[in-house]
């Protein structure tokens, strides 16, 4: 009976561990990086090399894995104020700082290493990605709503890493991909900073455009929405390289972005959680549809 209650202690401990692991390194949100980095990869390839596929899948989860460890132990204290993030690891004291710096910092060096060996370009810009996620994104939060713009710039990475993966070069094609999931981060990250206004507020955090709750501020989020549908259409003018799309692709593309504007125009008239949380849904469906319609348009060719 003892054996079978140790037996029993082990194996809930060793599920709360792996629970407080995959909260520390977001398995989700790294998930959506690596699902980015590969439809990138795919846009990019005439021939599908599988180890590459299965490196780049594992470096990027590493990659954004670190990262998010990173920001945990920084913002431990300031989780601590907020529902949505009290109950992670570092802050309920259920894993110690130093456990969660060796987990970071190994995810960094093995994620880069394993973008290292497909090629240096993919490393450089994991390296970069972390970098500025960690310093300078993370310690802006509290400062300036601007911490959206530089955060913008390590989420936009993913979706181009995955053709400099492919190619080893960094010229108009990842430069459009990059372009393209930057402008989309502004709404959606502008929905969520909506819905967690009160939250962020507790924590010293203000990340709505201007600092405001208000119409000017989805305004912005009207125009980024516009900027958004207008930069995903650009390679349908066959003037980015071998990254293109026939027409109809773009009139499906049109009609997709139509759906976040929707909802963005509502926000704007009703300024409710609702459309604020409807336009964050529609912004996750978006940048996952258009990713697999690029890549389903590319073997069309």
């Amino acid at each position: 009976m003892h054996a079978t209650s140790n037996f029993s202690t082990k194996k809930v401990s060793f599920s709360a561990i792996f629970s407080d692991f995959k909260q520390l390194t977001k398995v989700g949100l790294s998930l959506s990086v690596v699902f980015s980095s590969l439809a990138g990869y795919l846009l990019a390839v005439e021939e599908i090399q599988y180890t590459t596929l299965v490196l780049l899948a594992l470096g990027g989860y590493l990659m954004v894995g670190a990262s998010n460890a990173f920001n945990q132990i920084i913002e431990k204290d300031t989780d601590a104020l907020m529902k949505r993030t009290m109950n992670r690891p570092l802050p309920t004291g259920r894993m110690h700082v130093s456990m969660a710096l060796v987990v970071a910092i190994s995810f960094t060096i093995l994620g880069l290493a394993i973008l290292y060996s497909i090629n240096p370009k993919s490393a450089l810009f994991g390296a970069i990605s972390i970098f500025l996620y960690t310093s300078i994104y993370t310690p802006l939060k509290s400062i300036t709503p601007l911490a959206v713009f530089v955060g913008a710039i390590p989420g936009a990475i993913p979706f181009m890493l995955g053709w400099v993966a492919a190619t080893n070069d960094f010229s108009i094609e990842p430069g459009m991909l990059f372009l393209i999931q930057f402008f989309w981060q502004f709404p959606h990250f502008w929905a969520i900073a909506w819905l967690q206004y009160d939250e962020y507020k507790k924590a010293g955090f203000n990340l709505m455009p201007m600092g405001q709750k208000n119409k000017k501020a989805v305004l912005q989020i009207i125009i980024y929405t516009v900027c958004l549908i207008l930069v995903s259409i650009i390679p349908v003018l066959k003037i980015t390289g071998n990254f293109y799309i026939y027409p109809l692709t773009a009139v499906i593309l049109v009609f997709l972005g139509s759906t976040m504007l929707f909802y963005a125009v509502k926000l704007y008239k009703n300024q409710t959680n609702k459309e604020a949380r409807q336009l964050m849904l529609s912004s996750v469906l978006y940048i996952t549809l258009i990713q697999i319609i690029y890549v389903v348009d590319k073997f069309l060719h």
